[in-house]
């Protein structure tokens, strides 16, 4: 789920429309395929015109009071109405890394005022990042059924009820209880925002887009920290609290009346009949996890017999075996199949992609740490609203890179196509494929993101003028942020049915590996201290960024048709 299925009139072509090894050729004709490309392009996009769904007919909470209505095929909103809800998705993403960095000024405060100890109030921190990472499976799997405009309005809702209780909290135990809960709230987001974006834009235009939607996720714990300095020191920590209600707030405002459903339908409501006849022969009928299970061990399912013989009326005590086996299948899809999630991991592309992210999401905490402790002791000994202010360098590299880098991987994917020849028999367009975001952008994101965590550690550690520091920050801002955005663009292409669940398994990697960084990092630094703490995180980076970007260079078009059809993936 989370990439609707394409028609021959689309612009699109990914790996939903693989054709083959043999890449598709266009059709015979004197036009040469480019040319041929441009003119389809062309005639197509005047014959497009976005089919409103009525009022009575959209789907989702509230459906009914968005001022942007819902289509029968988001690729046909206009690019107004595109950027716009992809402004509101990376304005929803911020709010849950916002919420664990907006505290980390505010610690001390939290210290004296609820008369508890450091340790345990760098709690309230680590477990609302544990939930970022767990709540998330469970967000994408309720969006299969209920939709991402329902999964965005409840969590939202909940977010702004666990933020007034956080605020007015008169014990360190409830205020960790409810930044738990807070956290795993807003971490929807992480679970179902990449698959909106992957809902409504084209793979030629995606990369792009999912760079300006990552803006929100990663400037949030870069942002954070100095509006909770600057809150902290003139209201309390208490201040910070209630700024996420208000922001919460903000945000199920814009998303009750901007943003309308975008999960394309599977099917119609009147072809419901034909499920049998379309499913899958192996899978059709099972849950989630009975699919994967079956995937898992390469067995055949049993295949549903379906008798067309009146069967008798039964009685209640027939009944009633009936009802528990229901509650208890109807039990474990709400428990227990996100959990399945876990076993996508078994395929290379996705363990390769998802580590990848994962050590460089890590790395981003474990500096935040540093920063925060580093630059308010000797010979620094900044205040905690400077040391908020030092986070705007690693913003100003995020922001570059978003700015830059989309529109690089997308010119990389246009080239790659044509160089490869790669073009739809139907249309004349290019066929994308999403290992082939994997180029010269990933080198040197791979490159320049390590290097800036060796340059930070050592003029840190020597005690070198702030500005030397600051300026690795920005450049680990840009490489990381390479990384970032292309990880998450190529798992919305390397799983496009099952896209939010692709999201939910890197954000739950990723955030309990950026929990234990957390965790570790001060401990870390003042055992080693700074250089060398970040001389093995960079090493460690460096090392596996050459052995993730040759690997799918070499292997990823195999992993990807060993994906595509897989009975996982459907």
């Amino acid at each position: 789920m989370g990439v609707p299925e394409t028609s021959a009139s689309s612009s699109i072509s990914g790996h939903e429309h693989d054709g083959g090894d043999a890449d598709s050729s266009s059709p015979a004709t004197s036009i040469p395929p480019v040319t041929l490309a441009r003119h389809v392009s062309h005639t197509v996009s005047l014959r497009r015109s976005p089919t409103v769904v009525p009022r009575t007919q959209r789907r989702g909470l509230l459906a009914r009071l968005s001022l942007i209505p819902e289509v029968s095929n988001p690729f046909e909103y206009s690019r107004k109405i595109k950027w716009t809800i992809t402004f509101i998705v990376a304005l929803s993403g911020a709010a849950a890394p916002a919420g664990s960095a907006i505290v980390l000024p505010a610690l001390n405060d939290i210290v004296t005022s609820l008369d508890t100890t450091a340790t345990i109030a760098n709690m309230s921190v680590a477990f609302y990042m544990l939930a970022m990472s767990i709540f998330p499976l469970w967000w994408s799997s309720f969006s299969e059924t209920l939709g991402r405009r329902t999964i965005y309005l409840v969590s939202f809702a909940l977010f702004i009820l666990w933020g007034i209780f956080s605020a007015v909290a008169n014990s360190i135990s409830m205020l960790i209880v409810m930044r738990v809960l807070s956290g795993g709230a807003s971490a929807s987001v992480q679970a179902v925002g990449a698959g909106t974006i992957a809902d409504i834009w084209e793979v030629k235009e995606r990369g792009r887009a999912m760079g300006i939607f990552y803006l929100g996720p990663l400037c949030g714990p870069l942002l954070a920290p100095i509006i909770g300095g600057v809150l902290t020191e003139g209201l309390g920590w208490r201040s910070t609290q209630w700024f996420l209600v208000v922001y919460g707030a903000v945000v199920w405002l814009f998303v009750c009346f901007m943003l309308p459903e975008t999960l394309r339908k599977k099917r119609d409501a009147g072809t419901v009949a034909e499920k049998d006849e379309t499913a899958d022969p192996i899978t059709a009928g099972l849950s989630t996890s009975e699919e994967i299970e079956v995937a898992a061990s390469g067995l055949e399912a049993p295949i549903p017999i379906h008798i067309h013989d009146k069967p008798p009326t039964p009685t209640p005590l027939a009944l009633t075996p009936t009802r528990t086996a229901h509650s208890l299948s109807l039990l474990r899809r709400c428990l227990l199949d996100p959990l399945y999630i876990i076993l996508y991991l078994r395929f290379p592309a996705v363990l390769v992609v998802v580590s990848y992210a994962t050590i460089a999401f890590g790395s981003l905490y474990v500096l935040n740490i540093s920063v925060q402790s580093s630059f308010a002791d000797p010979p620094y000994n900044f205040s905690t609203l400077i040391v908020g202010l030092l986070y705007i360098p690693n913003s100003l590299g995020y922001v570059l890179a978003s700015l830059l880098g989309g529109r690089w991987i997308d010119a990389i994917m246009k080239r790659e196509a044509r160089r490869k020849g790669r073009y739809d028999a139907q249309t004349g367009e290019l066929v994308f494929r999403p290992e082939d975001r994997m180029r010269e952008n990933a080198w040197t994101g791979a490159l320049v993101f390590p290097v800036a965590l060796v340059w930070y550690g050592w003029s840190v550690e020597r005690g070198l003028f702030w500005l030397v520091p600051m300026a690795a920050n920005f450049f680990f801002g840009f490489g990381s942020m390479l990384i970032f955005s292309m990880a998450t663009t190529m798992l919305t292409e390397f799983m496009p049915k099952k896209a939010s669940n692709g999201i939910a398994l890197n954000n739950f990697v990723r955030n309990i590996f950026s929990c234990v960084g957390s965790v570790v990092a001060g401990p870390l630094i003042g055992a080693v201290g700074n250089g060398w703490t970040f001389t093995g995180l960079g090493v460690l980076a460096l090392g596996w960024g050459v052995v993730s970007i040759w690997s799918m260079i070499r292997c990823g078009e195999r992993w990807r048709r060993g994906m595509d059809g897989h009975p996982m993936f459907d």
